[in-house]
């Protein structure tokens, strides 16, 4: 199979798809892999160290999406990629469709197959290849909610830990899942005062046994979310439902009842947000300020931190590369229930029911959409 991996274009996005490691474990397996020159240099990983793992080094990406069977991506292709998606072809990347309306009509109509990192589920249940990249988010968030608490920032002008004699920052978390929990466990670390929220008491049980005590955990309904952003000085919104778009935990209306000059830092935005204001934003322009609370809604927060995350993603997705490549992807899923709930568009046919019903296409069942080929 010719596996291919395009140099990824997003803005300020510096992660890559695969590492030397990753070439080397395919092509001593009969594989071929293209890899675009310079694919790898936001993560600090040269065209040198693929080729001598094996890879062949493609002048652009035209070259790979007109010859790979199989494209692993980091982020969902962009609307300039979109025409070169060919019928028979094999997408494995973040796709978040349920954000992007015209993204998903685009796979659709390329007749490709789309399998979703963020869908594909293991044998527990949980989804082992956003698990990493929402450490990290969930991490970052409290770095950059810190930064922009900052008043040259447009913040209020609060230290997060505070210091002898004032106050800390009142950190409030929507979702108490791994995005929550990491977010969580550094601004506790920090010396906040932190609220996480979730429905999941289960979750919050465990929560509150694993934090240290200056984190608090609450159920979350429309009134506790309401008081606590009200009182918050920084919000991350963390909220995750499997495929589907966030739910807008705080409204419009809410922002007038908190702090000039909070932040909001929404990781949900990948999946729509959970802020009824957020949209989305670049690293290169992060933030946007709508009445007086500060928002920060970049899409790809872990592409700024490329190498980390790059080896941190490779880890989990390099095994699935594997599989895909040895067997196809119609035979993994067969065998997989996990990798077959990541199947999400299937030569044009949408196989996730909840972007199905985001959008109201038909749902189809991956095998009643599935053809001969593989």
């Amino acid at each position: 199979m010719i596996v291919g991996v395009p140099r990824e274009i997003k803005p300020d996005e510096y992660r890559v798809a695969m590492l030397p490691v990753g070439v080397e474990e395919l092509t001593e397996v009969g594989h071929q892999v293209l890899v675009e020159a310079g694919a790898g240099q936001g993560s600090g990983l040269t065209d040198a160290q693929y080729q001598a793992a094996g890879a062949t080094i493609a002048a652009d990406a035209a070259e790979i999406w007109a010859r790979a069977d199989l494209v692993v991506k980091v982020k969902e292709p962009l609307p300039s990629e979109w025409s070169h998606i060919r019928s028979g072809q094999t997408l494995f990347a973040y796709f978040h469709f349920a954000a992007d309306e015209a993204l998903t009509r685009a796979v659709v109509e390329s007749g490709a197959t789309a399998i979703a990192y963020e869908t594909v589920r293991d044998p527990r249940g949980s989804l082992p290849l956003l698990t990493p990249m929402s450490e990290v988010a969930g991490r970052m968030s409290i770095q950059q909610g810190a930064k922009f608490l900052e008043r040259p920032q447009g913040g209020r002008g609060v230290l997060l830990g505070g210091v002898p004699g004032v106050a800390p920052a009142e950190v409030v978390i929507l979702g108490g899942g791994v995005v929550g929990s990491n977010a969580a466990k550094v601004a506790a670390g920090m010396g906040a005062n932190v609220k996480i929220l979730d429905v999941n008491l289960d979750r919050l049980r465990h929560l509150d046994d694993s934090l240290p005590p200056n984190a608090t955990t609450l159920y979350s309904d429309r009134h506790t979310v309401r008081e606590a952003v009200e009182a918050a000085d920084l919000v991350v919104g963390a909220v995750l439902v499997v495929g589907a778009r966030a739910p807008r935990l705080v409204r419009r209306e809410d922002l007038g009842r908190m702090k000039p000059g909070s932040v909001v830092v929404d990781v949900a935005i990948d999946q729509g947000g959970c802020v009824e204001t957020s949209r989305p934003t670049t690293h290169h322009e992060p933030i946007f300020i709508v009445d007086g609370v500060v928002h920060y809604c970049v899409t790809n927060m872990p592409g700024a931190v490329g190498r980390t995350s790059t080896y941190a993603l490779c880890n989990v997705t390099l095994p699935y590369v594997l599989q895909l490549a040895n067997l196809g992807w119609r035979a993994v899923a067969e065998k997989d229930p996990g990798v077959a709930a990541g199947v999400n568009v299937h030569e044009g046919r949408v196989t996730n029911q909840a972007v199905a019903k985001t959008f109201g296409f038909p749902y189809v069942e991956w095998k009643d959409a599935s053809t001969d080929r593989g």
